[in-house]
């Protein structure tokens, strides 16, 4: 009886109790949407229904003033086997994502690994070189344009001083795009900024231990350093390769400038001057959105670019976790 009793009891008092869970956790679970609500509905408006749309678009015909006429795989089939123009801008978007992302990650780590070493006047050598990359991009490469001019740019004067011929720069096609990568260069103050917090982050205690082994400055620089800052170094070379796919203003604004043909208003009939050679894929899905109003072609350019973006960061990021598995089953 007593045992009945007590059994009864419990039963009785354990359902309020789960009641009362499963009541906190859903108030947890409105607290945590209410939270999370203002980031969801921005990333829907401007993310996820201008994905939708461009899609959309993509398998249409559309010139922003008729309505959109369907006409199904049509505009990828032309960007492959009828289009001219986009082989050329794939090949020099292709060359600043190799180009540029090595330059552009190598560069920022060692001017890191320069500053990070400094005994003194550290934060003044910081500012200077991040400051650049606070500069906006059609100023900077109007700046570049006239500094690497090829008659009285003071680049080109300092090289005869010396008995160097500095080359046409922007007005080359051969020089163009190294050209645009020393610009990017010049601006990557704030991939250098990341890569030194994670350089000043890295234990001393591995240091002095790799120093006792006999590990010289190089041996610790590989062993110690680069293995520490791999998940930094990593996230610079996918920012990298993205900033590559879609270079656009300093492409646009430095042909415009090297050819000499772009009014107040920036337009210019002479894009990707000099011979196509700063034309990049998104300043030619640029002239056929905005200029011949292909929207619908510019929309499956646009929607390939997105392809292109997320394949080119999913297999770094897998190939980064096996080579991390590998590591840590070794």
């Amino acid at each position: 009886m007593t045992a009945t009793l007590s059994a009864h009891t419990t039963g009785s008092s354990s359902a309020p109790v789960t009641a009362r869970a499963r009541a906190r956790r859903a108030r947890h679970r409105r607290t945590v949407l209410l939270f999370i609500a203002p980031a969801s509905l921005g990333f829907l408006i401007f993310f996820g229904y201008p994905l939708i749309a461009t899609i959309y678009y993509s398998f249409t015909k559309y010139d922003l003033i008729n309505p959109p006429e369907f006409v199904g795989f049509d505009n990828y089939i032309r960007m492959f086997t009828s289009e001219q123009l986009i082989g050329k801008a794939a090949y020099n978007t292709l060359w600043l994502v190799v180009v540029l992302t090595v330059c552009r990650v190598a560069f920022s780590l060692g001017v890191a690994s320069v500053i990070s070493r400094l005994k003194s006047g550290v934060g003044l050598v910081r500012t200077l070189c991040y400051l650049p990359s606070l500069a906006p991009p059609a100023a900077a490469t109007l700046a570049f344009v006239f500094l690497f001019n090829p008659e009285f740019g003071p680049v080109n004067r300092f090289l005869r001083l010396v008995g160097i011929d500095g080359g046409l720069w922007f007005n080359d096609p051969a020089m163009s795009k190294p050209a645009l990568t020393l610009l990017a260069l010049w601006g990557s103050g704030e991939l250098m900024i990341i890569i030194l917090a994670a350089l000043l982050d890295v234990p001393q205690e591995q240091y002095e231990a790799a120093e006792l082994d006999g590990a010289g400055p190089i041996r610790r620089f590989w062993h110690v350093t680069l293995p520490s800052i791999s998940p930094v170094l990593l996230f610079g070379v996918v920012n990298s390769i993205i900033y590559a796919l879609q270079f656009f203003t300093q492409a646009i604004v430095a042909g415009s400038a090297a050819s000499g043909t772009a009014d107040v208003a920036g337009n210019t009939k002479f894009i990707g001057a000099p011979q196509n050679s700063t034309l990049t894929y998104p300043v030619w899905l640029y002239v056929q959105g905005f200029r011949y109003f292909n929207m619908g072609y510019a929309a499956a350019m646009a929607v390939l670019l997105f392809i292109v973006s997320a394949g080119f960061t999913w297999v770094l990021v897998r190939r980064f976790r096996k080579s991390q598995h590998q590591e840590e089953g070794a």
